[in-house]
């Protein structure tokens, strides 16, 4: 299933060099970083790697939409965390690499342990990440 946006409101802009072992850098120049593969994938492991930005990337989105739900639920989230694991590895029988994602949430000021995984669920249905996601990768929610 195609989600189709209905209004951009902001487009980000990112140019590589040197693909996995190089530059990434925004056109506003915020974001400039070397990129290398690392040790565990037989690189150097002297910058980042797309992986970490994809979850530094997801995790703050999934934080944004956790404090949204969280809001029109009158749920206290400060304090919380959101990491977000992101694995790679072969598929297809090493035809092709892929993605899988865990998202750990803790949620301190929700004290019932239901209520937190809910609030996680209504996150995921609402954060941009998973809806680009969705079907796509194995993403699991962990509440911590």
């Amino acid at each position: 299933m195609t989600v189709a946006v209905e209004k951009v409101l902001y487009t980000a802009h990112a140019t590589a060099h040197g693909g996995r072992d190089g530059k990434v850098a925004s056109n506003d120049g915020k974001l400039d970083v070397v990129v290398a593969p690392p040790a565990e994938m037989g690189g150097t492991g002297n910058g980042t790697n797309p992986e970490q930005l994809f979850a530094a990337g997801y995790a703050a989105c999934f934080q944004s939409a956790l404090q949204v739900v969280a809001r029109r639920a009158r749920a206290d989230v400060s304090g919380s965390t959101v990491t977000a694991e992101v694995g790679i590895g072969p598929i297809n029988g090493g035809a092709g690499y892929g993605l899988e994602v865990a998202l750990v949430v803790s949620l301190p000021g929700v004290g019932d342990r239901a209520a937190a995984e809910e609030l996680v669920a209504k996150a995921h249905e609402v954060c941009p990440y998973s809806n680009a996601t969705r079907g796509n990768i194995k993403v699991d929610l962990k509440v911590a």
